[in-house]
């Protein structure tokens, strides 16, 4: 008897399940807001330098033969030292000097922005690695809310921590709106980079912890499906609001509407029975039951306690033995090389994933179109995972969707640049394949790992997954050297991913291992079953040499 008895008599997606399950779904869409914010927050649009003779009310658009007077061919980080009298403006006088001056001022192309951090603080030429580092240190905030926000989650309860980060993460994305300069306004977003760790995976760990395990597969990624739909109305708010400033408030206030959550979204139940709490666990359980219409014999409860006191004895005596590390990953040589697999899957598919996501500017045509189907294409990279992960195996998907997003992103080099719609279809295949993959590692993972380290390898490679999202804005920057560039980068790295990810092991319909030693053996051939299967395999081409001879 355990929790998932329990769930089984209440129904494992009953009434109650649901309406706690979509209303947990709903900050996902939030969530993608903040994560892909970026992309127009930090916009860089076309710019060149302010010439000696104009003044704040000046254009970026200039007649091709002035613009040929006054900039260097390809470069819009400086101009002609020379003097821009009226004579050289209207050709009568040849340039005297082929001499550059660095900009002290830009003007920027408003056709497609009306400005964005970059345009006010200036983050181009010798500063554009400004704009990728705010990224950056964005997805660091992710990595450390992850840590912090998951203790909070185990220690303070799954209800206060979700609270405590949204308040946080409306709070600094307001401030991050009203900053006065690049500082502030890199922190408060890195600050909000953590609050979406806090909101949504702690909305996630609810959200699976209630409902029945035949439901988990369903709702983890319909989970992420939310995500997906937050990820096309960022590009809907960023069409209708164009100040950057008001771009970012308007992302951030509908986090208001789920502060009324605090009198609907209960604690979680198996929480509270771990923490001893049987009482308040017993009410939710019985909420629950009677929503759904359903009776739970008082016999459950009983042995519900008794089995959380038993519980409670086991994790006291774990907690005397020394604590499993990642080290104990990587001390045998199995289990190290499965490891170090595993890690560089979740670094490439994080890398790839907001690589290509936040790319959607550098690849030409409408920038909205763009990012809207990218967003768009996440929706049946998911539903892929719901028909075939459970038939077709964990492996094979994993392997398949990368191999898929290597070859698509790898082909725009062969891809003419006046076929600028072919470019971006081959991403967006890309894109539709690396977000099936990204679903399929979470659950594949989980079932590599050995169960009493499981927690540790899940987290180890969640953050090797964060520093793949840590670099990933710098790719942009490399866009700017050839349009096809990060694509690439994308595509050699899924490709070399997918094809390693074959020396995995398939988990499903395998027992989950347990020990260490379980984990060690588990894909490993002992040197005995291998030679059992020679000598069976030199038996039967025997036997047939004997019946054709005979024959």
């Amino acid at each position: 008897m355990g929790y998932d008895d329990v769930i089984t008599h209440l129904g494992e997606f009953g009434r109650y399940q649901k309406r706690i399950y979509y209303l947990l779904c709903l900050p996902a869409i939030v969530c993608a807001f903040h994560k892909l914010a970026g992309v127009f927050l930090l916009a860089k649009p076309d710019f060149r330098c302010a010439l000696p003779f104009e003044n704040d009310e000046s254009r970026y658009e200039l007649s091709p033969h002035l613009w040929n007077l006054s900039y260097p061919h390809g470069d819009s980080c400086s101009y002609y030292d020379v003097e821009y009298s009226e004579e050289y403006l209207n050709g009568s006088i040849p340039r005297s000097s082929n001499q550059t001056s660095s900009c002290s001022r830009y003007i920027y192309d408003q056709s497609k922005y009306l400005n964005s951090a970059v345009t006010e603080w200036d983050m181009v030429c010798n500063r554009s690695l400004l704009s990728a580092t705010s990224d950056s240190l964005f997805m660091l905030g992710v990595l450390l809310g992850s840590f912090i926000f998951g203790q909070m989650s185990d220690k303070l309860g799954r209800k206060p921590t979700f609270f405590a980060s949204l308040v946080i993460q409306l709070i600094f994305g307001v401030l991050a709106a009203v900053s006065p300069e690049y500082f502030s306004y890199t922190i408060s977003r890195m600050i909000v980079g953590a609050t979406t760790s806090g909101v949504f995976l702690v909305a996630y760990v609810i959200a699976l912890e209630m409902v029945g395990s035949s439901y988990r597969l369903f709702a983890g990624v319909a989970m992420q499906m939310f995500f997906s739909v937050g990820f096309m109305l960022t590009a809907g708010f960023a069409y209708f609001i164009h100040d950057w400033r008001w771009l970012q408030i308007a992302l951030t206030l509908p986090g208001l509407l789920f502060i009324c959550y605090y009198w609907i979204i209960p604690e979680s139940a198996r929480w509270l029975l771990l923490k001893g709490r049987k009482d308040e666990a017993f009410v939710i359980i019985k909420k629950a039951a009677k929503e759904n219409k359903v009776e739970i014999p008082s016999e459950v409860y009983e042995q519900l306690v008794d089995e959380v006191a038993e519980k409670k004895k086991q994790d006291e005596l774990t907690a005397s033995q020394p604590a499993a590390t990642v080290f104990d990953l990587l001390r045998y040589p199995n289990l190290r090389r499965k490891t170090l697999l595993i890690f560089f899957d979740w670094f490439v598919n994080s890398g790839v994933y907001y690589g290509l996501s936040w790319n959607t500017n550098n690849l030409g045509g409408n920038q909205l179109i763009n990012f809207m189907i990218s967003g768009a294409v996440e929706i049946p990279g998911y539903v892929l995972l719901l028909f075939t992960l459970n038939r077709w195996g964990r492996r094979s998907i994993l392997c398949g969707t990368m191999m898929v997003a290597g070859v698509s992103l790898l082909a725009t080099i062969f891809v003419p640049s006046d076929m600028n719609w072919l470019i971006i279809a081959c991403a967006m295949i890309g894109k539709l394949a690396i977000t099936s993959s990204y679903g399929t590692i979470y659950i594949f993972s989980a079932e590599q790992f050995p169960t009493v380290v499981r927690n540790v390898g899940l987290g180890a490679s969640s953050m090797v997954a964060r520093v793949g999202g840590i670099l990933a804005p710098y790719l942009k920057l490399l866009g700017e050297i050839w349009r096809p560039l990060p694509l690439i980068i994308c595509g050699a790295l899924s490709l070399t991913a997918g094809l390693m990810s074959l020396l995995l092991p398939e988990t499903l319909n395998k027992p989950m291992p347990e020990t260490i030693e379980d984990g060690e053996n588990f894909g490993k051939k002992l040197a005995s079953e291998e030679s059992a299967e020679e000598g069976e395999v030199a038996t039967q081409e025997l036997r047939g040499m004997l019946d054709a001879k005979s024959s």
